[in-house]
């Protein structure tokens, strides 16, 4: 299979004026397909930079895949860049403006001089018209590679690789494979402690397994590349199963299973209404939890902290049937150490935690949430 590299440009990005999401879109593709990807560069608009970006490139892998820089104005450029790591002038394709001039007068208005720029790409380049903007993209091939220059709008470039690109590439570089994840979550252990119990897997060569920290939640990512999809879920399906036996309780769900999902399946599977009085967290768990519509819940948020005997009365008072879940959260934030007080009560029992945080204060509050869910999720779980 071949590897791959994106280069985003622009001096916007670098200044992080604006974020760069054309190359996530591109990562996500390209592993769909089976391409490996190598490494991911920003540049700045910097014809000399970003050519030397492209000669390294080209060292390394077979696609190159540069987004941004085609524009009509003077600091766009790409066209020049690539051009110069290719040992080329640039040559006017008059296809290419007239393609823009067309546009233009579909947009009602005549194109700048400037605009004539954009019919400029390096000598012996494949055109790519643009049906959906301005910048028309290029690709330049040597006897095994390919530099793809596409625009830096995202709705183009995305346009573009579906239904020009993707071909192409497929057809060049016989894409049959794919790449394929599965991320498994656990809440309530540390990344430290995971890394322990599945150190042995994580130095397999494929699947790849590979751990990822979240305030209060750590995600475990299963990486397969192989022949076909359905390939790719049965080696990815023989390890998950090892890997959730070794995270025990910990573990509680995979992929788009959040702990506000599990937590409402749990409640439902149960028969038990939920009511939550939240203090500290400006209704961070009441949001998380109101999106799972299907709960019998209350919901209570306040940033007037009262202390643990007050809180227990709360829930009492509020507790007025038997299969009632009452749950309350205090979350003390503190510039060193940052506490979490949990009180909850359920019709199995009454169950108290009191934790605490040392780490980065802005990520306190992340963390108290998936902390406070985690607690709800351990001690409503059924023994059935």
């Amino acid at each position: 299979m071949p590897a791959a590299e994106i280069i985003a440009i622009g001096t916007e990005l670098l200044l992080g004026e604006i974020q760069d999401t054309n190359t996530c879109y591109l990562a996500r593709l390209l592993r769909d397909y089976g391409v490996d990807l190598y490494r991911t560069t920003i540049v700045g608009d910097n014809a000399d930079r970003i050519a030397q970006v492209i000669l390294e490139s080209l060292h390394r892998c077979q696609i190159i895949i540069t987004t941004g820089g085609l524009g009509p104005t003077v600091d766009d450029p790409t066209r020049q860049a690539v051009a110069l790591a290719g040992g080329v002038p640039l040559e006017f394709y008059p296809e290419l403006w007239d393609q823009i001039q067309e546009r233009f007068k579909r947009y009602g208005r005549p194109p700048s001089e400037n605009n004539r720029r954009q019919a400029y790409i390096p000598q012996g380049a494949i055109p790519v018209e643009n049906p959906v903007g301005t910048a028309p993209a290029f690709i330049v091939e040597t006897e095994t590679q390919s530099v793809i220059s596409l625009p830096g709008v995202p709705r183009e470039m995305e346009y573009l690789t579906q239904n020009r690109i993707l071909p192409y590439l497929k057809q060049r570089f016989n894409l049959q494979g794919t790449i394929k994840a599965c991320v498994l979550h656990a809440a309530g252990v540390g990344e430290s402690q995971v890394d322990e119990w599945i150190a042995d897997l994580e130095v397999l060569s494929n699947p790849t397994v590979g751990l990822l920290a979240h305030p209060g939640q750590i995600d475990i990512r299963i990486t397969a590349k192989a022949g076909s999809s359905d390939e790719a879920d049965r080696m990815i399906a023989s390890l998950a199963p090892e890997i959730e036996k070794r995270l025990g309780n910990n573990y509680f769900g995979k992929n788009e299973e959040t702990l506000e999902l599990t937590i409402a399946h749990q409640l439902s599977g149960r028969d038990w209404p939920l009511k939550l009085f939240e203090f500290g967290l400006s209704g961070e768990v009441v949001r998380r939890l109101k999106q799972n519509n299907f709960l019998r819940n209350e919901f209570n948020s306040s940033s007037d902290l009262p202390d643990i005997p007050s809180l227990w009365a709360i829930l009492a008072e509020n507790r007025q049937m038997n299969n009632d879940v009452v749950f309350g959260i205090i979350f003390l934030p503190h510039p060193n150490i940052q506490t979490l007080h949990l009180c909850l009560l359920t019709p199995d029992g009454e169950f108290e935690s009191t934790r605490t945080y040392g780490g980065p204060p802005e990520n306190g509050p992340s963390w108290a949430v998936n902390s406070a869910l985690d607690f709800l999720r351990r001690n409503i779980m059924s023994n059935d």
